[in-house]
């Protein structure tokens, strides 16, 4: 129609980000196996692993590929901050250490000659009392690790449980056959006393630390999901329904139905979202979009759950509810983003895929060593450094390394409106060299209006006006619409029109009050039959001023011109500008004349303009860009943006824009402001900064780690790593790594 291409918003009614539900398919693992234990027809919360989002299960229990503690898959305040497992850690952990903390004791005693309980009592019967003390820690505290164990093995999911599980249940058989059939060992095994040694010290100690290491890991995810309980704990509890007899009655929010009136009183909470019916009142809605000043708000105007009123009180009409509301979808994306794989995270998959089973052969290998060439009791020297071997390795830190930074990092972005739609698109954002933005909606506010209006000869502003209104009235065109409202705003009566026609590329016409009318760019003037050569001129002076001018016919001739502006959004210069600090090359496309796109791109500092594009122009374009090497992020918020933003490296659409372009998108800026866009990146590398950060400590703490519970400090210092060290290094690894990633809610962005 106008020189404009057309950004049709695809009636869309919001600007919160869309998001289906979408039934999954069985998830199985890569050699065919199933995890998805979700019976037909199942409609509570369901459980899956930060780790392995192929798994589903139909309530909460360990993953049965890695053995971590389920999570809800759609968040709500029942199931987002489900302590049972915690607790259950927790309950163990306390009365394991009761038990442990004497027998600890007792074990460091016996080592310091000249302690006061050094040989205080016969070996026999401090064996005894240490098999006491040690078998509730091992067989109750420990049995979850025993039951994940045993499935990982049946299962041929070796994890860290397998580790840990072979570990201590090796030191406390070995040291429960010492004390009931001590006649059994060779030599090898016997001390100078002709003692067997017992371990019953280090296996509770191994379980304890364990037990205190899920403690902290799982306190430690509970706050990494804080974001999502953070959003959802915006929206209130209650609501204020009034029925259809006027009666009023308050009730859950989970009980409002589409359609039902709510009244809002004075500095509440908007329930959910809806449309104003009655009254009026400024609404902070800050702690969504991040928009410091309260937005005015009246009857018509949308509002968004978990908003804050102001002073004002008003009657709503609830249209979306559930988990349809704008919060539950911003929850939604932000959990799904959290769960999802990056493309660095193979690294540490294909790693773990033979870490285990590389492991266990050390740990044997370790035993054989020893007894072959080691010191006496050369066998008890060999146990006791494999179990270490078992426990130091545990994978726990190399598999929580990229997990735990993304569940933050998704976080993060949210709080500050920006989701992102998975893994890949936050690691994928560093990499990016160009931004490729569109400019209607996107550079612009995206609400026109009518500026210019310059009759030919022969024809009156008003009449001109009326007539090309008429036509406009029946468009949803932004620009269409800037002209309705430019008429209405003046005083202009607008007829009705028939007969309506819209010509792709060129414009529209229609029948008003008997005369032919039509609106559109110059190719429609030419074919026509009389162009608009005489108003070229005039039309040239808007377009270097920024503005998008059409042009009216009347019966085939001539009537004028309009001019319409869409201004520039008070952010966009900032925004480009900080764009190009960070190196990237920032490119313009729309579907606007060049004169008028050179305009608004000198304005803003852009480094390249492409105009008069189409939506299968904006796709090739940036297919042109990857082949020649660039990796191309696409910012866009129209239903004709949505190819080029899926086309693009990253997506990035506008949170005020189509629901269309917003699905397309890996990045969504809840604002609609580019700045956003500054802010992604550097939260993107500071993720990914912290990610390699949890690699490589992963990685060098089990190639330091191995070695030395192996043995390799003995023949320079006679050192051996106790397995009780080895299970606290293996904690604190894992927590170490949890504790890195959760820096990244101090990002600067």
């Amino acid at each position: 129609m106008q020189d404009e291409k057309e950004k049709n918003n695809g009636g869309s009614d919001r600007g919160a980000p869309h998001c289906e539900h979408h039934h999954h398919a069985p998830a199985s693992a890569g050699d065919g196996r199933r995890f998805d234990s979700i019976p037909p027809g199942f409609s509570g919360a369901v459980y899956t692993c930060p780790m392995h989002p192929q798994v589903r299960a139909p309530k909460p229990g360990p993953c049965p590929i890695c053995g971590m503690a389920l999570e809800p898959v759609s968040p709500d305040l029942r199931t987002a901050d489900d302590g049972g497992e915690l607790s259950d850690m927790l309950r163990r952990f306390k009365i394991s250490a009761a038990f442990t903390a004497p027998l600890f004791l007792y074990a460091m005693a016996e080592m310091i000659p000249g302690s006061p309980l050094h040989g205080i009592l016969p070996a026999r019967s401090a064996q005894i009392i240490q098999l006491v003390l040690a078998t509730p820690v091992v067989l109750w505290g420990g049995w979850p690790f025993f039951v994940r164990a045993a499935r990982s093995v049946a299962t041929f999911n070796l994890n860290m449980f397998t580790l840990i599980g072979l570990g201590v249940a090796v030191a406390y058989g070995h040291s429960l056959v010492a004390v009931l059939r001590p006649s059994v060992f060779p030599a090898a095994f016997r001390g100078v006393d002709g003692t067997v040694a017992v371990y019953f010290e280090a296996a509770a100690v191994i379980v304890t630390l364990v037990l205190l290491g899920q403690v902290l890991e799982l306190k430690a995810r509970r706050a990494t999901s804080g974001a999502v309980r953070a959003l959802l704990e915006l929206a209130p509890p209650t609501a204020h329904r009034i029925n259809s007899d006027k009666t009023e009655e308050e009730v859950p929010v989970e009980a409002i139905a589409r359609g039902d009136y709510l009244r809002v009183r004075p500095g509440e909470k908007i329930p959910v979202d809806g449309t104003i019916s009655f009254g009026s009142s400024a609404v902070d809605e800050s702690l969504i979009t991040g928009e410091s000043a309260p937005v005015e708000k009246a009857k018509g105007n949308d509002v968004t759950g978990g908003s804050v009123n102001g002073t004002g009180a008003f009657i709503m009409r609830a249209t979306r509810v559930g988990a349809d509301t704008f919060l539950a979808q911003i929850a939604r994306i932000t959990a799904e983003a959290q769960r999802s794989r990056a493309p660095i995270q193979r690294l540490a998959d294909e790693v773990a895929g033979w870490f285990v089973p590389a492991v266990i052969a050390a740990a044997v290998a370790t035993f054989v060593i020893w007894t072959l060439i080691g010191p006496a009791p050369a066998m008890a020297h060999g146990l006791v450094s494999a179990v270490a071997v078992l426990i130091i390795a545990c994978p726990c830190a190399l598999g929580l390394a990229t997990p735990m930074s993304i569940m933050v990092a998704t976080g993060v972005g949210a709080r500050s409106g920006i989701l992102f739609r998975d893994a890949e698109a936050l690691e994928t954002l560093e990499k990016v060299d160009t931004i490729i933005v569109d400019k209607t909606g996107t550079l612009t506010e995206g609400r026109p209006r009518l500026l210019v209006i310059e009759p030919a000869p022969g024809f009156t502003e008003s009449d001109m006006l009326s007539a090309a209104a008429a036509v406009e009235t029946m468009s949803e065109h932004p620009l269409a619409k800037a002209i309705v409202d430019g008429a209405r705003a003046r005083g202009i009566i607008i007829p009705e029109a028939s007969g309506f026609k819209a010509v792709v590329g060129e414009g529209a016409g229609a029948t008003v009050s008997g005369r032919k009318v039509a609106v559109g760019n110059l190719k429609l003037m030419e074919r026509l039959g009389d162009g608009a050569k005489p108003l070229a001129g005039a039309a040239d002076r808007h377009r270097i001023k920024g503005r998008t001018v059409m042009f009216v016919a009347i019966d085939g001739k001539r009537a004028g011109l309009l001019g319409v502006a869409d201004p520039i959004k008070k952010s966009t210069p900032e925004a480009i500008a900080g764009l190009r600090a960070l190196g990237l090359k920032v490119v313009m496309l729309t579907g606007d004349n060049r004169k008028t796109a050179e305009a608004i791109g000198r304005e803003i500092g852009v480094d390249e303009i492409h105009a008069d594009v189409s939506p299968k122009q904006k796709h090739s374009l940036i297919k042109s860009l990857q082949k020649s090497g660039a990796k191309v992020a696409m910012a866009g918020d129209g239903v004709n943006d949505a190819p080029a933003l899926a086309a693009a490296d990253v997506g990035i659409a506008m949170g005020t824009g189509a629901d269309v372009a917003i699905e397309s998108a890996g990045v969504t800026l809840v604002k609609g402001d580019l700045k956003g866009v500054i802010k992604a990146r550097a939260l993107s590398r500071a993720t990914m900064q912290n990610i390699r950060q949890n690699l490589f400590f992963a990685f060098a703490y089990n190639a330091l780690g191995v070695p030395i519970a192996a043995g390799a400090l003995y023949p320079f210092f006679g050192l051996l790593l106790s397995p009780m060290i080895a299970a606290a290094a293996m904690s604190v690894s894992s927590v170490s790594v949890i504790g890195n990633a959760l820096r990244l809610r101090r990002a600067k962005l």
